[in-house]
């Protein structure tokens, strides 16, 4: 793995998880480290760190205030 790579996974803690979970990452970016941008997307979709699921994270969160409202009013 080039120093860039190892660089990027320790700086990230999502990255660091990840490998950790699925180790069968390490031989996927030993053989090509520019397969990094696929280890990111598919961790992005485990954690759910893409743009619509923060996007559905705010939405519950604000029916949650709703309800709350409701339920005091």
């Amino acid at each position: 793995m080039d120093i860039q790579t190892q660089i990027k996974i320790k700086t990230n803690p999502y990255f660091y998880r990840y490998l950790r979970d699925n180790s069968s990452w390490y031989k996927a970016l030993n053989r090509n480290p520019n397969s990094i941008k696929q280890m990111e997307l598919e961790m992005k979709k485990a954690y759910k760190l893409n743009l619509t699921d923060k996007i559905d994270n705010v939405n519950q969160k604000i029916e949650l205030l709703r309800s709350f409202m409701d339920i005091l009013s």
